[in-house]
């Protein structure tokens, strides 16, 4: 591929390409180029103290401060009570049921003060309203028995207490309905599938490098258990504060960072880690970042795999962040998958390694740039005017009034064969269906000057 060689010039040639910066003005421009777009000297990366949006192991570093509606928490009771800490989670569940029971203890306890049932215990011709309910522990155990079904047979509603069966009923509802409350928010909370993010890893850096010819965002996502994560997808943000033209300034301002939305690369089949690409290209944030300016630059990248859990079938999200020092230009991951006999084996202590690998320094712009006009040395689209005749004799320059710069003529010392251009990458020629290598004589044309070509000296090219 020709843009390859923007990565340098090749070591077996370095006489050749100082000849030719030396007597051609086009590949001088060629060297600079290469030159600026070399790797060159690392420069360690700046150490700053950037907050974190969203920590390494997911938690959002977010707090809510001065938040005058909070009786909005109480509309979603469920949800407050799942979100708490467990030690208050275990607290409210206890809490729960101890005052229902004294609650409707109580209530007990005062139906048979009312009643007169505690002056009468010794009287056996009474009909109180609960058998064997001589006071307040009586009453409040009385209470746990009816809410929790148990029922001892000790203590018994009479049918001459008609307060006592409306409130036996009552209770059994109410009753019913906090064991369902209770129990589905403690069942919730255990199920969460917080937990099961926690086997979801990524790599602790991410890196930059070429893929395919293109500057490329990448970093890693693996899953520990063997239980699969259903219809996995991720997706990626770069949280950078930023200032409009009209001068507002946004902090911590969201822009989505393609991973493959448009071609289905961003659902996962995640059996083994994963690297997730991201082409750096005109619609990306980083199109205009060099390796210098990203290290300047000052931004966090928040990545979230989201998924359904194989064996519960709820919905699981982890995410992770990575800051300007956790993004490394120029390295690669370390392959963590080898074939064994009759399976696949994943080395997770190789799950965080990079090793660098020649990546250009410049923009992903200007490697695009930089491309194209290679390409257009290399391989440009002939007009119409080239299907003419070429007129000359054999062994003299050719001429041709409308030949644009910087095309040459090419010709051997038999005939003349066509347009071409000589570059730091070898002397390419179009004879109209195919590039060949033979004993040239370049006659170089300049429209401009109004000079006619001029011959030089044969050059051996293999």
């Amino acid at each position: 591929m020709p843009h390859l060689g923007l990565l340098g010039e090749s070591p077996s040639r370095p006489r050749a390409a100082a000849a030719r910066a030396v007597t051609s003005p086009a590949a001088a421009a060629m060297a600079q180029e290469n030159a600026a777009f070399s790797p060159g000297p690392e420069e360690p990366p700046r150490r700053r103290g950037r907050q974190r949006y969203v920590e390494k192991d997911g938690r959002c570093n977010v707090q809510q401060g001065n938040v005058r509606e909070t009786y909005r928490y109480l509309t979603d009771l469920f949800t407050t009570l799942v979100d708490l800490q467990w030690r208050l989670s275990l607290l409210f569940f206890v809490l729960a049921y101890a005052l229902t029971w004294l609650f409707f203890g109580a209530i007990w306890w005062l139906i048979a003060y009312g009643r007169g049932d505690l002056e009468h215990l010794e009287d056996t011709a009474w009909t109180p309203c609960v058998n064997n309910l001589n006071g307040f522990v009586a009453a409040f155990l009385f209470s746990i028995e009816t809410e929790t079904t148990i029922g001892y047979g000790h203590r018994v509603i009479t049918d001459q207490c008609p307060e006592g069966i409306v409130l036996l009923l009552l209770q059994a509802i109410l009753g019913s309905m906090v064991n369902a409350f209770m129990v589905g928010c403690m069942f919730v909370k255990i199920s969460q599938p917080n937990k099961r993010a926690a086997t979801l890893v990524f790599s602790s850096h991410a890196v930059v490098s070429l893929r395919d010819g293109r500057l490329c965002l990448m970093f890693r996502v693996g899953d520990l258990r063997s239980s699969h994560i259903v219809e996995a997808s991720i997706r990626a943000k770069l949280i950078r504060s930023r200032q409009t033209l009209e001068g507002e300034f946004i902090p911590l301002h969201q822009t989505d960072l393609s991973v493959g939305f448009d071609t289905g690369d961003d659902r996962l089949f995640l059996v083994s880690p994963l690297v997730i690409s991201h082409e750096i290209d005109a619609a990306s944030p980083f199109w205009e970042a060099s390796r210098r300016a990203l290290e300047r630059d000052d931004f966090e990248i928040v990545v979230i795999l989201e998924g359904m859990v194989e064996a519960t079938g709820m919905t699981c999200q982890a995410r992770s962040s990575y800051l300007v020092d956790e993004v490394l230009w120029g390295h690669r991951f370390t392959s963590v998958l080898t074939l064994e006999d009759g399976f696949y084996e994943v080395d997770y202590a190789s799950f965080h390694q990079t090793f660098e690998v020649p990546t250009p320094s410049c923009s992903a712009r200007e490697l695009a740039e930089a491309a194209a006009r290679l390409d257009a040395h290399l391989y440009w689209s002939i007009p119409s005017r080239l299907d003419e005749k070429v007129t000359g004799s054999p062994g003299s320059p050719a001429v041709k009034d409308e030949a644009p710069e910087p095309w040459r003529w090419l010709f051997s010392k038999e005939q003349v064969l066509g347009y071409g251009m000589e570059s730091d990458f070898g002397l390419t020629w179009w004879n109209g269906s195919s590039l060949r290598r033979k004993e040239w004589a370049v006659g170089i044309y300049t429209r401009s000057h109004g000079s006619e070509p001029t011959a030089s000296e044969p050059d051996e090219r293999s």
